[in-house]
C-alpha cells in the first residue's frame, strides 16, 4: 500500500482510468460482435454499425486506449467483410 498522500491519490486515479479503459474495450468488443453478426446476416443496418464502431475506435485511439494500427486493422477487416458481403 502507498504511504504518501500523492501515491494514494495516484493509485486512485490509476484504478479509475483502468476501469474506464476496460469499459471502452468491452464496448469495442461488443460492437465488433454485433457488426460481424449484422454483416453475416446481411441486415441493412450493418453499414450503420460499421460507422459506429469506426467512430468508437477513433475515439479510443485519441484517448490512448488502443494503438492506431490496431484500430486501423480492425476497421479494415470489418469494412472488407461488409464489402465482400455486398458484392
Amino acid at each position: 500500500m502507498p504511504i504518501k498522500e500523492s501515491a494514494v491519490k495516484e493509485l486512485r486515479k490509476s484504478k479509475k482510468r483502468a476501469s474506464i479503459n476496460a469499459r471502452v474495450l468491452v464496448t469495442i468488443d461488443r460492437l465488433g460482435r454485433q457488426a460481424r453478426k449484422a454483416i453475416a446476416a446481411k441486415t441493412p443496418d450493418a453499414a450503420t454499425l460499421l460507422k459506429t464502431i469506426q467512430k468508437t475506435l477513433d475515439k479510443a485511439v485519441k484517448r490512448g486506449i488502443i494503438k492506431k494500427n490496431t484500430a486501423s486493422r480492425l476497421k479494415s477487416r470489418l469494412a472488407k467483410r461488409l464489402h465482400i458481403q455486398k458484392a
